[in-house]
């Protein structure tokens, strides 16, 4: 039985935890809500027009007999000058469009071909469509470096807000059963309560799934992704001898090498000096803010061409031309939309690749990038999903749970998850509008719980929830900012205790 003085301690550490999650929901809930929006819409684009416009549509011939990729190309090219081929994408469906991203000196196109007679369909600049800018605020609220840090901090501190509010739901529901299905003990029946019931319950269901989509999505972040996850996480280059390496070409042997490559704008050849350092998948074929290239190999580096290293590849007989690789990718088993990177610089390779990540297919299991030596043929790597390690199969697995590729299922799963957290979040400002005090005198501020009180650290839930932030360094750096903010400040300053305690 609760004593009057264990009564007061619970409050007093309910009305603590209910502060943290408090503060923590008014700083990460616009941006949940922005994060929501934006996803909403690459979820409608992707599945309509396409996230490159590769759904749009063509007539069918009877003759199914699609032209050559090289008369596809080449009239891709010349809808702007002086340009040279980067990329073909295979046409995801029998009556859909082939897609050619063409780049000059300042420009770069993605070019729709219809891939039976060649014709163009349409052409617009690399990543200028809606998709693309529904993407960027996802990705950084289109302020760069400053806006990842930004979505990362509101990622790191929703996990400490879900782990806040499981606190207080339980406090009052005392079963997980009671926290999962909607109902209201108390004999009145407020509105704010109702609300709070909606908001908890909500909140209770979609917990687990926002703690997936935050730590899947930070993946890709700037800190806790590429510093502290995907370092140590990235594929190993060399796993079949063919590691980036300087490469020295006998210049003779490299001008042989160049004329049995015909047509180098339509192959993307360019008569330029071997790398002295191979650029990493991230940097080769990320042809923009869009990640194009599977999550555990963006900081892999490349391997480079003009080596004797690979084996089973294109037939010596067989010259390497955009034809040939297309006709070669179809032969080990590449059914469908996938794409085809060309080779840029002396020692670049032709990159074969087909993901879900980037809306190749729908199975995740199913990822492949196959590299190819440019002068030999020869096959330097071919990376399947078995081949990644166990984190970089969840980081495939969940990124395409992320993204709703896996089906019709996953689109509106993902489409009721973003209604959920508009909803948990706009019920949770609902709250807190329907909390403020009434006189004029004391509605002036954020008016937290427990406004006026002196609440101290609860250190037996403050301690974990400490160790969790210091996993995401943006949530202890923000955490630490906060602190001294407050200490060498907000504490000093009468208005800006009065506005924000």
């Amino acid at each position: 039985m609760d004593t009057p003085s264990n009564q007061s301690t619970n409050n007093q550490r309910y009305f603590t935890v209910w502060r943290w999650h408090f503060y923590a929901s008014i700083f990460v809930a616009p941006f949940l809500v922005v994060l929501a929006i934006t996803a909403l819409g690459m979820l409608f684009m992707s599945n309509t027009a396409g996230r490159d416009n590769d759904r749009l549509k063509v007539i069918v011939p009877e003759s199914t007999v699609q032209s050559p990729v090289s008369t596809q190309a080449k009239n891709a090219l010349s809808t702007l000058p002086d340009s040279t081929l980067i990329k073909y994408i295979a046409p995801r469906d029998t009556d859909t469009v082939a897609l050619f991203q063409i780049k000059s000196d300042d420009q770069s196109n993605m070019v729709a071909v219809n891939p039976y007679t060649a014709d163009i369909v349409q052409s617009v600049p690399t990543s200028s469509g809606l998709y693309s800018t529904f993407n960027d605020i996802h990705s950084d609220l289109l302020i760069g470096k400053v806006g990842d840090y930004l979505l990362e901090t509101a990622a790191s501190l929703t996990i400490l807000m879900i782990l806040s509010g499981w606190y207080l739901w339980w406090q009052k529901r005392k079963s997980v059963k009671a926290m999962l299905i909607p109902s209201e003990r108390a004999p009145n029946k407020k509105k704010r309560s109702f609300i709070r019931t909606i908001h908890a319950t909500l909140g209770s269901w979609i917990s687990v799934l926002l703690l997936f989509f935050c730590i899947s999505g930070m993946a890709w972040a700037g800190v806790w992704g590429e510093r502290v996850v995907q370092a140590w996480s990235q594929f190993p280059a060399g796993k079949w001898g063919v590691a980036p390496v300087p490469v020295s070409i006998d210049h003779s042997q490299h001008a042989a090498m160049q004329e049995s490559t015909p047509a180098p704008h339509v192959h993307g050849a360019a008569a330029s000096e071997a790398h002295t350092d191979a650029p990493t998948h991230g940097s080769a074929l990320n042809s923009s803010d869009t990640k194009e290239v599977p999550w555990v190999l963006e900081l892999t580096p490349m391997p480079v061409s003009g080596t004797t290293k690979g084996k089973d590849g294109i037939a010596a007989n067989i010259p390497i031309m955009i034809d040939t690789v297309d006709r070669y990718a179809r032969e080990i088993g590449f059914v469908g939309r996938y794409q085809l990177n060309l080779p840029q610089g002396s020692t670049g390779v032709w990159t074969i690749s087909q993901d879900s990540m980037s809306y190749d297919m729908k199975s995740p299991t199913a990822d492949r990038t196959v590299h190819i030596d440019r002068y030999s043929g020869n096959v330097l790597a071919d990376i399947h999903f078995d081949d990644y390690n166990a984190f970089g199969k969840f980081m495939a697995a969940g990124i395409a749970l992320h993204m709703g590729t896996l089906g019709w299922w996953s689109v509106l799963a993902n489409v009721l998850f973003c209604l959920a957290v508009i909803a948990m979040c706009v019920s949770g400002y609902v709250m807190w509008w329907q909390r403020r005090p009434r006189h004029a005198n004391d509605s002036v501020g954020l008016n937290p719980p427990a406004r006026g009180s002196d609440v101290s650290v609860w250190w037996p839930l403050a301690i974990p929830l400490l160790m969790v932030a210091i996993i995401f360094p943006t949530a202890i750096i923000a955490i630490i900012a906060i602190a001294l903010l407050d200490f060498l400040v907000i504490s000093r300053v009468g208005f800006l205790q009065k506005l924000l305690k």
